[in-house]
């Protein structure tokens, strides 16, 4: 069977303007004056990172702020392109990644449901086959109709999660979003991901949350300066990363250089 997930070398660069010229009298000054002009710095944000997720399992992504893990996920829903390597997705992919993502908020929560299922290409029946089971998981009956706008920010995560799940994804992206929503919806959220598991989907979780992590995921690769330094068993892995003394990426990569 192919696995649901393949990155190989997938690398990841961002351009950092520093001392960024926004006008033509700085950029004139630049000139004559070093301190004025425009300085360009190529970030890695990953390197070289090569994953495969088999299908049905329950991957968790760990590491310290700043270590590439929503870099990632946001590669494998194809809002980044990777700058290098390969990545293949198989199957109808639902991303979590960042609250409010997908939304238009002058519209309610209701429209937003329609919208939502409409770019994974739900006709308007197959939606009206779930809308109401949508609605029960968000717990937003009463402000479905309440322009998306006026949402608090643990709104947009029941309604966000609550559309993700119930769009028969192959694979599930999700980046902390538990982190956000109330004691009572977050174990609600890990039992609805538990069951999408046995379902046979495909789960991808971002969490520094160790603790769900080893509870939930068949299998955890941690990330450390944009590298995938580890994977395999929860309790290894966790217990790695609680160790740290992670040494720090050589400041100049050969096979790395600037695109």
């Amino acid at each position: 069977m192919e696995p649901a997930i393949e990155l190989s070398g997938v690398s990841k660069s961002f351009l950092i303007r520093h001392n960024a010229a926004h006008n033509l009298k700085v950029k004139f000054l630049g000139l004559f004056n070093r301190r004025n002009r425009e300085a360009l710095e190529v970030f890695w944000a990953l390197r070289d990172v090569s994953l495969t997720v088999p299908k049905g399992q329950f991957l968790g992504l760990i590491g310290p702020n700043g270590s590439g893990k929503s870099t990632l996920l946001r590669v494998m829903s194809r809002i980044f392109r990777p700058t290098r390597g390969e990545i293949v997705m198989r199957g109808r992919v639902a991303p979590m990644i960042e609250i409010g993502v997908g939304f238009d908020f002058e519209l309610t929560g209701q429209e937003n449901i329609y919208l939502n299922t409409s770019l994974f290409r739900f006709t308007q029946k197959e939606t009206d086959a779930i809308y109401d089971d949508i609605v029960a998981f968000s717990e937003l009956e009463q402000f479905i109709d309440m322009p998306v706008k006026n949402y608090s920010t643990g709104m947009y995560v029941r309604l966000g999660f609550a559309a993700a799940v119930h769009l028969a994804p192959d694979i599930l992206l999700i980046d902390e979003v538990l982190a956000v929503g109330d004691e009572g919806f977050q174990k609600k959220c890990l039992r609805k991901m538990e069951e999408l598991r046995r379902a046979g989907t495909t789960i991808v979780l971002v969490s520094h949350s160790l603790e769900t992590v080893e509870d939930m995921c068949d299998r955890v690769a941690l990330l450390v300066h944009g590298q995938l330094v580890a994977e395999g068993d929860p309790k290894s892995v966790v217990a790695r990363y609680r160790a740290g003394a992670f040494p720090a990426p050589a400041p100049d990569v050969p096979a790395l250089a600037a695109p």
